[in-house]
């Protein structure tokens, strides 16, 4: 029996050791990270840097309380984020993981309206088939509908708008940069429908992670988004805890839609798994509105900016930059899309295959035709992990893709150090697990 509080009644493998693209458990099977758990280990299990700077840090210092002191890591690393940073972010609060981060913007877009004289700006715009965190404020600007379900009565005020979900949503006698604008525009009908003096925020994820496997908006859906923010005056928060710190071949995912936000979180990848942290940046004018005013932002955490979080960050940002990840994972998420399609592109119950860099996902459906989705009752995706794991290959299965209940995908997010045997291994993995799923 485990007196451990774990996500679900079901007895788990025990991890014993990581080295590279592979867990091991207390059996001795070896598994494939092919999701980097969710969207985490993105320099893999092993990186002999990064744990070579958190062994350093802790012979020198572990904690110092930052109402009392700032450190060295905290200092390199917001300096290191910031420079390379979408244009006018200028300052870094951290965290201890996305929801914090999250819960944090969120707060400070309603301190920034505050400062600036603007009280009535207390509304959260966001859009369905989203994933924010599972604190109670993420949870109520994400739009899972089955995250949400049991926790509702305690949410505050939140509204939501159409995704931008191209392979649903997109209507045959559209181009993509079509429906991008009409897509766009459902913001400037809910800002005007709840009164522009009222709404404080609009947050979405530049590629949707778990709720929608890997989603990215159509070309110049972003831009127009940006463009309907600044006329309302309405802050733009990104969630880049997930697509960000080179996910998709670009150090923040925003890049490649060719906007900056005001607020943009990050976590997962910031740490590889090898430290929990998350952060909050935001731009010199957000800053510059509390320092002018109240003086201080009205929050924070015991472990707020934890210096041995911050060196490992630190030291995983530096692997990415420094390392040339950021283009490999172009390089290799081309590779990994070519695999993708070869196996699964004539498949009979895979409905689209999506995403950007080393953060893929696959749609199943049972209908190819009419992308009618499989019955939920089925729980596919807990199928297809099951056999997955079975096979020694982890990935990030989920279901509700569709409409909170219906619709089941796939999403891959493997180490940036993949090589391209195993993108092969991968591949012929889920495509042994998909069929097992299926064969039930």
């Amino acid at each position: 029996m485990s007196h451990v509080f774990g996500r679900g009644p079901a007895r788990l493998p025990t991890a014993v050791r990581g080295e590279g693209c592979y867990l091991h458990d207390a059996e001795g099977r070896a598994y494939l990270d092919g999701s980097g758990g969710a969207a985490v280990s993105c320099l893999g299990h092993s990186d002999a840097e990064v744990r070579a700077a958190i062994h350093a840090q802790l012979d020198r210092l572990a904690f110092a309380h930052t109402g009392f002191f700032t450190s060295e890591p905290a200092e390199r690393l917001a300096d290191l984020l910031v420079a390379n940073a979408p244009e006018g972010i200028d300052r870094v609060y951290l965290l201890s993981g996305g929801s914090e981060a999250v819960e944090a913007a969120i707060k400070l877009a309603r301190q920034y309206f505050l400062e600036i004289g603007q009280p009535g700006r207390h509304r959260i715009i966001a859009r369905r088939q989203s994933y924010h965190g599972n604190t109670l404020g993420a949870l109520a600007a994400g739009g899972n509908a089955w995250r949400r379900e049991k926790f509702a009565p305690l949410l505050i005020e939140t509204h939501h708008i159409a995704p931008c979900f191209e392979y649903r949503e997109r209507r045959e006698d559209e181009s993509p940069e079509d429906y991008g604008l009409r897509a766009a525009n459902a913001l400037e009908a809910e800002i005007e429908r709840l009164g522009p003096e009222t709404v404080m925020a609009f947050i979405a994820e530049p590629v949707v992670g778990a709720t929608a496997g890997a989603v990215p908006a159509v070309p110049g859906y972003f831009r127009r988004i940006r463009e309907i923010c600044d006329r309302h005056g309405v802050l733009l928060i990104l969630d880049e805890v997930m697509c960000g710190m080179g996910r998709t071949g670009r150090f923040f995912a925003c890049e490649e839609d060719g906007i900056a936000p005001d607020i943009v979180t990050i976590a997962k990848g910031l740490g590889a798994g090898y430290v929990p942290v998350g952060a909050m940046l935001a731009s010199a004018r957000v800053h510059d509105a509390i320092a002018g005013g109240s003086g201080s932002f009205m929050h924070g955490h015991t472990y707020h900016a934890h210096v041995l979080a911050a060196a490992g960050a630190e030291a995983v940002v530096r692997r990415i930059l420094e390392g040339g990840l950021v283009p490999r994972v172009r390089a290799q998420g081309a590779k990994l899309e070519a695999a993708l399609r070869e196996t699964f592109g004539q498949h009979p119950h895979v409905g689209d295959i999506r995403g950007r860099g080393l953060f893929r996902g696959i749609e199943l459906v049972e209908d190819r035709d009419t992308k009618r989705p499989f019955d939920p009752g089925l729980k596919l995706h807990a199928r297809v992990k099951s056999s997955a794991m079975a096979e020694g290959l982890i990935v990030y299965p989920a279901g509700g893709t569709v409409d909170g209940r219906a619709g089941d995908h796939v999403l891959i997010a493997p180490p940036f150090i993949i090589e391209d045997a195993q993108i092969g291994e991968l591949v012929d993995k889920l495509a042994r697990a998909l069929g097992a799923a299926l064969a039930r």
